[in-house]
């Protein structure tokens, strides 16, 4: 314990670190900037840079980078040293205020939507000042917003940040109509679980599958999968607990409170859970756990794969995304002791449901992804069918409320189970719905839906933009009335009823529950190119426009990069399938279906009235397969070819989803079936079981 709180936050330029570091004056206007968002001098910026150049030197480092994320939901960085010629042939050590708050990378080569041509190659990085600088392999990282030389943002980072005082803007407004005059900011926190898997390295790299897409494109099923349950929450294996050892400490180091550790359902797969913090930190934090994972897997000869479903059977990997608002006082979806007489919560929790209801295909949009569409609604994960779990008793005051008589709630009780040396202990009032795709879960939402290896900006730019919607809706409402209380009663009552279909607290993998939705009037987008359609409605462009998020522009420019994102994948997959049916599986297949021929052969040469019925059926069955294989590997190639010649993008997207996929699963039927009949010796990788057991 005490090792960890010595470790926990070093190499981050905290608040504690610039507190220490600062002049005060600086300190205090600095504070300003984070706490309330008041802009940044660049007096203070330049005192800030010498100050942070100086701890980072002090903690080896060489270089500085402007570390942000661009629209491959991933991250970029651009090395510089603090090295400074002097003019006698030495250097010194120098960074400056206006290296600190702006830099300039080439923003040519990164997906713009068409935001930017390809000779338009200046790109700006502006420092993110309420996200701390760290230190990390030798380099001071800084996180930074990313935008074009006209002012367009080119990153997930700018649009999130818009989001946070979007809905901050709204939250304070609804809370002065409660009498909180002290408040100036609202803070959305986000705690974002991540699922992976862990591989032996070795095996890893012998699936050019694996390598290429990140997810198995062939294999059949093990004898012994998750049937078990065995695996979820087991003991954790001695390689696995060192690797999660280390793992836990580089994220310490950073500042990041990695706290659960655990087992996952499928074999070879576990999840790590960090504490809430501020949106766009746990958004940083959650970048830097994804690159952690796989660089200290490395170091201890495994291979991590963060894709959404990398084992055809097997339960995939998901990102809960908690979300929540809060001040520094306390977070406004605390129901408190009495919820039902808490009418500022009240007014929080039906703002979220009349924005869930009423936004949902945006929602549906922000878990958008081709890894995510193997995923959603095959009983690992919630159906694609937004719907909001709210447990027995907040179920229990929205149904009084629609019947417009609110007099009381579910109490809380006590856990007796039968054993007078076990505790009694506090039952929560809520259940967990793991079906749900958006559940309430004691003080916060839990969206269930983002895949694990999406960036968590997207869905949070959504949720933020939404409920800021709705409680602007309701602060003009209110601002007008001379009778508070009496109005809040009615616009509560009324977005209950206007989005109460949305609340279901069944079973989401129940069959029945698709037919119910319908009925409902729920939308049920399955796919991700279907939702990604949905972008660019009118009155979700009005959305963004209307809270300053996106612009036009920026909105069409997401939807373009995600139809890209969504065929570049799929045809990424489906060359690589091309590649190892023709150059591992049929030329594998073949030299085993000659090797049991020639066996028939030499059998009859020795005893010719042997019956060699069985082993010729073998090569028959193979030989049939092989036939299918061969067929399904030209349709796929033909159908590549076509789908290429698609200009339009939106279009070609949905052709990737429903022909060239269709044609990648007739190639891997056949394909999985070989697998079972080819001997072990003859099969040209690793198999499931090898791949999931051998750890």
């Amino acid at each position: 314990m005490e090792r960890t709180s010595q470790i926990f936050g070093t190499n981050v330029f905290s608040e504690a670190v610039m507190k220490e570091r600062l002049p005060k004056d600086t300190f205090k206007k600095l504070k300003k900037t984070l706490d309330l968002g008041e802009e940044l001098t660049p007096e203070v910026a330049e005192v800030v840079a010498s100050a942070m150049k100086d701890w980072a030197v002090e903690k080896e480092a060489t270089h500085y980078t402007h570390w942000f994320q661009p629209m491959t939901g991933r991250t970029a960085e651009k090395h510089d040293s603090f090295i400074e010629p002097t003019g006698d042939g030495r250097v010194i050590m120098e960074f400056s205020g206006k290296q600190l708050i702006q830099g300039e990378p080439d923003a040519s080569s990164f997906p713009n939507g068409g935001l930017r041509a390809t000779f338009e190659a200046r790109g700006y990085t502006a420092w993110d000042a309420t996200s701390p600088a760290f230190v990390k392999d030798g380099t001071l990282y800084i996180p930074t917003a990313f935008c074009s030389y006209s002012g367009e943002a080119l990153d997930k980072k700018t649009p999130l940040l818009r989001s946070m005082e979007a809905v901050s803007k709204q939250a304070v407004r609804i809370l002065r109509l409660f009498g909180d005059n002290d408040t100036k900011k609202v803070t959305s926190t986000v705690g974002p679980e991540q699922e992976y898997f862990l591989l032996d390295k070795r095996l890893y790299q012998e699936r050019k599958d694996l390598i290429f897409s990140g997810r198995t494109l062939f294999g059949a099923l093990p004898p012994k999968g998750q049937e078990l349950d065995d695996h979820y929450f087991g003991s954790i294996k001695e390689r696995i607990s060192s690797f999660m050892k280390e793992f836990d400490e580089e994220l310490w180091k950073l500042g990041i409170s990695s706290k659960t550790k655990h087992n996952e359902v499928a074999p070879a797969q576990h999840e790590m859970a960090p504490i809430f913090t501020t949106t766009n930190i746990a958004t940083d934090h959650n970048q830097l756990v994804m690159d952690t994972l796989i660089k200290v897997a490395n170091r201890h000869d495994l291979a991590c794969l963060l894709h959404e479903k990398p084992f055809a059977g097997i339960n995939g990997s998901g990102k809960h995304n908690n979300w929540s608002l809060g001040t520094d006082k306390m977070n406004l979806l605390e129901p408190g002791v009495t919820p039902h007489e808490n009418a500022q919560f009240l007014t929080f929790l039906v703002a979220t449901i009349a924005a869930v209801g009423k936004y949902a295909p945006l929602l549906r949009l922000s878990a958008a992804s081709p890894g995510n569409d193997h995923r959603l609604g095959a009983n690992e994960a919630p159906p694609a069918i937004i719907s909001i779990f709210l447990g027995e008793q907040l179920t229990d005051i929205i149904n009084q409320i629609k019947d417009g008589a609110l007099t009381s709630c579910t109490d809380q009780t006590n856990m007796d189970l039968g054993v007078k040396t076990l505790p009694k202990f506090p039952k929560d009032v809520t259940d967990r719905n793991r079906t749900s795709p958006f559940a309430f879960t004691g003080n916060k939402f839990e969206f269930r839906m983002v895949g694990s290896t999406m960036s968590v900006s997207g869905p949070n730019i959504v949720l933020n933009t939404i409920v800021a919607d709705v409680l602007r809706d309701i602060a003009d409402e209110l601002e007008k009335t001379e009778d508070f209380k009496g109005t809040l009663s009615e616009i509560i009552e009324r977005l209950v009823k206007e989005n109460f279909n949305v609340i279901f607290d069944g079973d989401g993998y129940d069959p029945s529950w698709i037919d119910e939705a319908e009925k409902r009037g729920l939308p049920n987008i399955k796919t991700s190119v279907e939702a990604i359609e949905t972008f660019s409605k009118p009155e979700y462009i009005k959305l963004f426009e209307r809270h300053g998020v996106f612009a036009e522009g920026e909105v069409l420019a997401r939807q373009e990069i995600m139809f890209e994102e969504y065929a570049k994948t799929i045809n990424i997959e489906a060359l690589t399938m091309i590649q190892i049916a023709k150059r591992e599986i049929l030329p594998a297949t073949l030299e085993y279906a000659c090797s049991v021929a020639d066996s028939v052969a030499s059998i009859k040469s020795v005893v010719a009235g042997a019956d060699v019925s069985a082993q010729s059926e073998v090569v028959e069955k193979v030989n049939s397969l092989y036939a299918q294989a061969s067929k399904a590997l030209s349709k796929l190639e033909s159908t590549l070819e076509k789908v290429h010649a698609i200009e339009e993008i939106g279009e070609q997207a949905k052709a990737y989803k429903f022909e060239v996929f269709e044609a990648m699963q007739a190639l891997r039927e056949p394909c999985d079936a070989l697998e079972e009949i080819v001997a072990e010796d003859f099969w040209p990788f690793p198999t499931y079981g090898d791949l999931l057991f051998r750890v």
